[in-house]
């Protein structure tokens, strides 16, 4: 029963271009090159990175750049955002650059769009000057975007040359139910970042659903979930690979940001009683284990939730145990 559930289910990767301790963005762009490449070859439905700004782990803060450096260097796979934080941008020159890249790998490019900032308070003003509050206008700029990439646009004094007339699929990111609202009212997919905030996933979900307006763009809701995974040949040794996905989330708690680091033997030593509860809390849509341990807990969610597609990141410091995993997490779709 379970092997059906995900036969019937897409699957798909989000990529943070992890920056591993003891190395920089000129090391983590290849390995993020050889991991879609793979996933090309291992039927994965789409490759997505998203936008974070400042934090010493994180290396796709230039997302679209990253997007034309990965959809260059496959042939199939769809390439995209998970998402642009459309607050940072001005809507016009979203639709230049995804009108560029739609150009350059036509009916290969998607746009997911989020309403966060990508980064810590600061960081934000930094990046959105006096357009620090352009969150309040996300529904108005998503509707801009649609304009400005309408072949009806022609005639307008503002014009998205690339852009116009190019077909860019739209996803509403969330981690909120105030996300689920919006695509359900304009008709398009919906993404969730369950992967680090699983709090309103089940009723941001139940809410898209029920309220979900047909439109061109979709004719009936579709749900993507991002859930965290590392499979391994066991569950020792994928829990001990998951030590690094864990270190990550408790920098974000403890405000002590760092570069990906190194799997431990034993969380214990690194973590408090208070600390490990927080991280577990963000972690809990996380799947960690071997393909049969992965086979049962990922049909129970697909089954309980009815998503359509899975995007899978996975924060694992060793690159290889971390094409193997791919290459695991794959397997339980065929």
């Amino acid at each position: 029963m379970s092997e059906s559930i995900l036969r019937n289910i897409k699957y798909s990767i989000l990529d943070l271009a992890t920056v591993r301790e003891g190395e920089t963005p000129v090391h983590t762009f290849p390995k993020s090159l050889a991991l879609a490449q793979q996933a090309e070859r291992l039927g994965y439905n789409r490759y997505w990175f998203a936008e974070h700004h400042n934090m010493a782990a994180v290396a796709s803060s230039a997302t679209a750049i990253l997007i034309g450096y990965i959809a260059g260097g496959t042939k199939t796979i769809r390439v995209g955002s998970g998402g642009i934080m459309l607050p940072n941008h001005a809507p016009l020159i979203v639709a230049e650059q995804f009108g560029t890249l739609g150009s350059l790998y036509p009916n290969r490019i998607d746009l997911g769009l989020g309403r966060a900032p990508g980064t810590d308070q600061a960081t934000a003003v930094a990046i959105r000057g006096e357009n620090f509050n352009a969150a309040h206008s996300f529904p108005r700029d998503v509707a801009r975007l649609q304009v400005l990439f309408s072949a009806d646009n022609k005639n307008s004094n503002i014009r998205a040359i690339p852009g116009e007339g190019v077909d860019i699929p739209m996803w509403i990111l969330g981690s909120s139910t105030d996300s689920a609202h919006l695509a359900a009212s304009m008709g398009l997919p919906y993404a969730f970042a369950s992967h680090f905030a699983p709090t309103y996933f089940e009723s941001a979900i139940k809410i898209y659903k029920e309220s979900f307006k047909p439109s061109k763009y979709l004719s009936k809701p579709y749900v993507m979930a991002c859930v965290n995974v590392v499979a391994a040949d066991t569950d020792q040794e994928a829990q001990k690979l998951a030590t690094s996905v864990k270190q990550m989330f408790l920098g974000v708690i403890t405000g002590k940001r760092q570069a990906l680091q190194p799997a431990v033997e034993n969380m214990n030593t690194v973590w408090s009683e208070y600390e490990q509860e927080a991280v577990e809390q963000m972690l809990s849509y996380s799947f960690i284990g071997s393909s049969e341990t992965l086979q049962t807990s990922l049909s129970k969610f697909v089954s309980d939730y009815g998503v359509d597609e899975i995007m899978a990141t996975s924060h694992i410091y060793n690159h290889d145990a971390m094409l193997h995993s791919g290459k695991l997490f794959a397997g339980l779709f065929n």
